[in-house]
Order: structure tokens, then C-alpha cells, then sequence
């Protein structure tokens, strides 16, 4: 075999692995995320008044989105396991441990008796459950995203790995249909002693799916070759240790980037749902209509803007989305408190497929570029994983108390999302000036600045 033929087959077999690794990524963060987000919103639904009788309407809804919370808590103790091993011993085999791990524990809450039955055992039970969900999912980001980002071609990294996000808008799209299309169709009744069950139990079948792709996904090879490389004192080393020692102020980045991702997204889809038909009286299946659209669009809108993120830089593309979340806060309450479902329809969209996907788009390439391929399973993901605890979870629980503290109003949930937004918006100001030092301080040593800052920050 000539040369040019050797590197064509070379080439041949790098597309195809990255092919596999974006799809493999896709298919698994569909299913992780599915399982997670039924759980938020069967909990704005039913959850409260099967689990947590006896509380009034609004105290139940509370229990509720407390134990939705509790999963992301133990999300960084996902992040942390899996992360530790990820970077020891692969991405591909943590990420079949942690679809297994949900996928059971998922299929466990369909089962679960309920207080009626058991009493305090099940909400127990039910708890215990969401904290299994939350150390899976905790996993899965990490590795989903650095196997596709490892394996993608150079200049198309945020476009191949945007899977991973477009995952969590196709689960969103799944798990909101599905619980739709059975409260449609069933009594308030049915629905109640038995329908919410299908969707959970369902999850098997997705697994099962999900685990046969993910068996035929390589380990990527930028991470092979760092790690065969690396000396044999580092390999002995804790990543998790590592990643904080010498990156601590790129995790700490990373928890602020992802504040206006995680309000808008529970805002929107987890938090209005409940408040909408609760306080304001709106129809709770336009509310899951309203939901369906914007995890639809997710999965056209989040790829596009990574591959604009590809072309004219990471953050760029970012403080678009920032900005637009930041001026559409107040006006989605206003819509919900008009009650005109064509304004709710636009500014749900605004917060959810302009500004949520446009940050979500380019954060795989980013939070990975930030460190060495044998630390980022460790650092990306535990970063990405306590941002989740500190502004995703119990961001409906901390919503709706807010409500309760307003008297029924919505002005200061409005404001804690225009608060989340302005801190992302500030750390990314932040980013990009460190970024134009770097290239004045390149261009002044006559070195200049490297394609990847370039495509990451400019």
C-alpha cells in the first residue's frame, strides 16, 4: 500500500470512528436524559399528591421538587466516581455502566408502591431511587462528551459532539410526548393509580437499545495516545486531585458558564408546568404541547449553532444565547401571566432554543479544551456535574418557593433567572478578555495564537 493510500485508509477509519463515537454519544444521552427529565415531570404532575399526601397542594408540589433535586445532588458523586475511572481506565466502559445504572433504576420507580400502600417507605424508597439516577447521569456527561469531542475532526468538534445536547432536547421531546400522549388519553383516574408507571418501565426497552450501539463505539484515540504517553507517575495519580490542582479555576468557570443553561431549561420546561396550572389556571396539556415544541426544535437549533460556534467561535455564539435569555426573563412571565399562549409560545422558545441551546452547543469542545485529555473525564465532568447541584435541580424547588414567598407572584423568579443569566454573561466577558490578552501577548512573541483558542474563545 503506497503512502497516500495508507493515509486515505487512515482518514476512511478516523471518519468512521467519529461517526460512531457522535452517534454512540447521541443515542446514549437520549436515553440518560429521558430517564432523568420523566422523573421532573411526572413529579410537577402526580408526584405530590402520590408520594407526599396530606400536605396542601403547594407543600406538595414542594416535596416533590425537593426530591427532584436530590438527584442532582449526587451528581457530582457521579462525576466524581465515573470520572476517576474514566480517565484510568476509558470512556466506552463507564459510559455502558452508567446506562445500565439509570436505565434499572428508572424502571424501579415504575414499580414503587406508593404512600397509600406503604407509607413513608415509598417517598423513601422513591428518594433513594433519584440519588442511584443522579450518580448515573452525574457519569454520563462526561464521558458522552469527551468520546465524541476526542473522536471528532479538529475544526468540526462543538458540530460532532452537539449529539450530546441534542440528546437531552430528544430525551426531553420523548419523555414530555410520551407522558402527554397518556394524560391525553386516560382519565385523571387512570392516569393517577397506573398510567404515570408506563413511561418508567418503558425506560427498559430504551436501555437495552442504548447498551447494543454504545458495545460498538472504539475508545477514542487522542485519549489512548495521551495516556500510553503519560508518565508513570501521573498515571498513578488521582485525575480528580490532579484536575483541581492545576485546573481549579477552569471548574470553577465552568459552574458559572452553566448557570443560564440550567435556569432557563428548569424554568421553562419543569417549573412553569407546574406553576402555569396550579396558580395561573392555564391547561396542563398546552403547558406539555409548549414543552414537545421546544425539545423539538432543540434538535435542529442546538447543531446548528455548534456548527456556527465552529465557525465563528465558541463564545461568541455563547453571549448570543446569554444575552437573549437575559432580555426575555421578565417577558415570559409576563406571557404566562396574559395568558396568551402565543407569547408563552415565543418566549419559551427564546429562553429554550435560542438562549439554552446556543450556550449548550458549545460546551462540550469547551469545558474539554480546557484540560489534559487524561484529567478532563475528572475535571469537565465534576465541574459540569456541581453546577447541576448548585443551579439545576433545585431550581423548580427554589422557584416555587419563591412564589410562596411573593404571594402568588412570579417577580422574583424572574429574577433569579435574570441573575443566573448575568453571571454566566459575565464569566464568558471574562473568557473572551482572557483570550484577547493571550493573543496580544502571542502576537507581541511574534507566536502566533493557536486554531483551537481561536475556534474555543474568539
Amino acid at each position: 500500500m503506497s503512502a497516500a493510500e495508507s493515509h486515505n485508509a487512515g482518514d476512511q477509519a478516523g471518519a468512521r470512528r467519529a461517526r460512531r463515537a457522535a452517534v454512540g454519544s447521541f443515542i446514549g444521552a437520549v436515553v440518560e436524559w429521558y430517564d432523568f427529565l420523566l422523573y421532573g415531570i411526572v413529579a410537577a404532575l402526580v408526584f405530590g399528591e402520590l408520594f407526599f399526601p396530606g400536605y396542601s397542594a403547594h407543600a406538595g408540589t414542594l416535596a416533590a421538587f425537593a426530591t427532584f433535586g436530590v438527584g442532582f445532588v449526587f451528581r457530582p458523586l457521579g462525576g466524581i466516581i465515573f470520572g476517576h475511572f474514566g480517565d484510568r481506565l476509558g470512556r466506552k466502559s463507564m459510559l455502558i455502566w452508567t446506562m445500565t445504572i439509570m436505565g434499572v433504576a428508572t424502571a424501579l420507580i415504575g414499580v414503587l408502591p406508593t404512600y397509600q400502600s406503604v407509607g413513608w417507605v415509598a417517598p423513601a424508597l422513591l428518594v433513594t431511587l433519584r440519588c442511584i439516577q443522579g450518580v448515573a447521569v452525574g457519569g454520563e456527561w462526561g464521558g458522552a462528551a469527551l468520546m465524541a469531542v476526542e473522536s471528532a475532526p479538529s475544526k468540526l468538534r462543538a458540530f460532532f459532539s452537539s449529539g450530546v445536547q441534542m440528546g437531552y432536547s430528544f430525551g426531553l421531546l420523548l419523555a414530555t410526548g410520551f407522558v402527554a400522549l397518556l394524560s391525553g388519553n386516560f382519565s385523571q383516574e387512570a392516569f393517577l393509580a397506573w398510567g404515570w408507571r408506563i413511561p418508567f418501565i418503558f425506560s427498559a426497552v430504551l436501555v437495552l437499545i442504548g447498551l447494543w450501539i454504545r458495545a460498538g463505539v472504539e475508545e477514542s484515540e487522542e485519549y489512548l495516545e495521551r495516556v500510553k504517553n503519560a508518565e508513570e507517575d501521573k498515571v498513578a495519580t488521582v485525575p480528580l486531585f490532579e484536575a483541581f490542582k492545576r485546573f481549579p479555576a477552569q471548574i470553577a468557570q465552568i459552574v458559572g458558564l452553566r448557570f443560564i443553561e440550567l435556569l432557563t431549561m428548569y424554568i421553562v420546561t419543569t417549573f412553569a408546568l407546574s406553576y402555569s396550572t396550579e396558580e395561573l389556571g392555564l391547561d396542563r396539556q398546552v403547558m406539555l404541547n409548549i414543552t414537545l415544541l421546544v425539545g423539538g426544535l432543540g434538535i435542529v437549533t442546538i447543531p446548528a449553532f455548534a456548527y456556527l460556534s465552529d465557525r465563528f467561535g465558541r463564545l461568541r455564539v455563547y453571549l448570543t444565547g446569554g444575552f437573549v435569555g437575559l432580555l426575555s426573563a421578565v417577558p415570559f412571565f409576563f406571557a404566562l401571566e396574559s395568558g396568551s399562549i402565543v407569547a408563552i409560545v415565543i418566549f419559551a422558545v427564546l429562553l429554550v432554543n435560542i438562549a439554552h441551546d446556543a450556550v449548550v452547543s458549545v460546551q462540550q469542545p469547551l469545558f474539554a479544551e480546557m484540560f489534559s485529555p487524561e484529567f478532563r473525564y475528572s475535571g469537565a465532568g465534576v465541574g459540569y456535574q456541581l453546577a447541576s447541584a448548585i443551579a439545576g435541580g433545585f431550581t423548580p424547588f427554589i422557584a416555587t418557593f419563591l412564589v410562596g414567598v411573593g404571594d402568588g407572584s412570579w417577580y422574583l423568579v424572574a429574577a433569579y433567572l435574570g441573575g443566573g443569566c448575568l453571571i454566566s454573561i459575565a464569566v464568558a466577558l471574562y473568557l473572551v478578555r482572557q483570550w484577547h490578552v493571550a493573543q496580544s501577548d502571542a502576537q507581541a512573541s511574534a507566536t502566533p495564537g493557536t486554531d483551537r483558542s481561536a475556534r474555543s474563545l474568539g
